[in-house]
């Protein structure tokens, strides 16, 4: 690794950045202008000036202190060409953030080559942080400083299965996500970027998610696989470009769901 490559310490600062910007609107609809994209498949699909306005204060500071790194954020494109590409989403999870529901979170995550390497998803409102430096990671919060680890040797029909919303399951056809769900010992809906780090911490065994961009789940796959389990797209590759992913608490669970959930594909 370069000696460029930050501690740390500079995804907890740009986490603190992020959390004072979106604590000032948070829980004031007042505050908040409501805009909507275009996402196919969905008809409203919000973004928000705390959005914007979020992601501008992380790209400046990422942009002072590394100038020679590029940045990729959801609300801006990419900017710049480097080895290192800093992918943010200042708040993952804009609808529960609107619904004063604290499961959204700020997403920082980290590329060298394209491979992802740090990540770190903050929950500002609970105070919760989840992040890994490329060597291990980490929980800090509430109730303390904790190192994470997946559930290692969980069964099928034991585990713990999430997807955010079962209209993001229709999107993707010829899986058998409702097979899946039969198999394992209950499914939950709604943990948004929440439910990706509970993976980490041994609370979810099995995440997925049919339409996820880059700055969605790039911070977490550091995050996941440092932690023990193992991040792929539904068809087994590298996942930092997005699309349709799953997530397990480990490699032979990852492996028993993706052959559940590709065992309909013709």
């Amino acid at each position: 690794m370069s000696a460029s490559l930050p501690n740390a310490d500079f995804l907890h600062e740009l986490a603190d950045i992020a959390a004072t910007r979106t604590l000032q609107s948070y829980l004031s609809p007042k505050l908040i202008d409501i805009d909507t994209k275009v996402k196919e498949g969905f008809r409203f699909d919000p973004v928000t000036n705390v959005d914007r306005e979020t992601e501008l204060l992380l790209r400046g500071i990422i942009s002072e202190r590394y100038p020679d790194h590029a940045i990729m954020g959801e609300e801006f494109g990419r900017t710049g060409e480097s080895e290192y590409q800093w992918v943010i989403d200042p708040i993952d999870g804009t609808r529960p953030f609107l619904c004063g529901l604290p499961v959204w979170g700020c997403l920082i995550g980290l590329l060298h080559n394209g491979k992802a390497v740090m990540g770190m998803m903050s929950q500002p409102y609970t105070g919760d942080k989840f992040w890994s430096d490329g060597q291990i990671s980490r929980f800090s919060g509430r109730l303390g400083d904790t190192r994470m680890a997946t559930r290692r040797n969980i069964p099928l029909e034991q585990a713990i299965l999430h997807t955010t919303s079962p209209e993001s399951v229709n999107l993707y056809q010829g899986n058998n996500f409702d097979l899946l769900q039969k198999k394992v010992l209950m499914t939950r809906y709604g943990g948004e970027c929440y439910a990706m780090a509970m993976l980490a911490a041994g609370n979810i065994d099995i995440c997925v998610e049919y339409s996820l961009q880059p700055y969605d789940i790039v911070a977490f796959i550091p995050i996941i696989e440092h932690a023990g389990g193992v991040v792929t797209t539904i068809n087994g590759k590298r996942a930092e470009k997005g699309g349709a992913i799953v997530a397990s608490a480990n490699p032979t669970l990852h492996q028993e769901v993706l052959n559940i959930l590709n065992s309909g594909k013709p």
